[in-house]
């Protein structure tokens, strides 16, 4: 059962070098900067944001999710500089089930040096072991190796391949999905403390 006390006061949490706390309004120029750079929409199959209302828009409807106990957005901040470097969620959050899908945007300039995977890391460890969750899903494009590369280093599985299942910009996109258990997610960080 997932604890609900996450929703009456957001989670913010910290690892080596990124504070992770709540998305909001005053983030929409940075949203907006991500989300219309053509190195970040290459695979990320939504609206490109022309303008700062639609980032707003965007991360109003994401705020009124955390209130209706579907989904939390953080913003993954530098610590050393207090720059705004992307923004990670759990949405789809399905209670019954204690399943969360996972959706995620970097800086192009922070690519391939482990700010998201330490920002899994932490995330991962607050959904698992305090916010109960038993499972997450991922759905990436297929070509995007990426994000392929570091869920499956994550130790998320394959567990599907959708041919043309999502209609997008005038095209049907196949879709990968990917799951990540608590049980293996707990496993893992037991081996990899017990090898370090």
């Amino acid at each position: 059962m997932l604890n609900d006390l996450y929703f009456e006061e957001f989670p913010e949490l910290e690892s080596q070098r990124l504070l992770l706390r709540q998305l909001n309004l005053s983030d929409a120029s940075e949203v907006q900067g991500i989300r219309s750079d053509e190195r970040v929409k290459v695979y990320l199959d939504q609206e490109r944001h022309l303008s700062l209302q639609q980032s707003e828009e965007s991360i109003s409807k994401k705020l009124k999710m955390y209130k209706e106990k579907t989904g939390m957005l953080w913003a993954l901040i530098e610590k050393s500089t207090g720059k705004f470097i992307g923004d990670f969620a759990f949405f789809k959050i399905d209670h019954k089930n204690s399943r969360a899908e996972i959706g995620y945007t970097l800086k192009p300039e922070f690519w391939k040096k482990g700010w998201m995977k330490e920002a899994m890391m932490c995330i991962f460890n607050f959904g698992f072991k305090k916010f109960n969750l038993h499972s997450l899903e991922a759905n990436i494009n297929p070509g995007n190796q990426n994000s392929r590369r570091i869920l499956t280093s994550m130790g998320f599985q394959k567990e599907a391949y959708f041919r043309e299942n999502y209609f997008y910009n005038g095209d049907y996109l196949d879709s990968e999905i990917y799951s990540l258990l608590q049980s293996d997610f707990i496993k893992d960080s037991k081996n990899k403390a017990k090898i370090s």
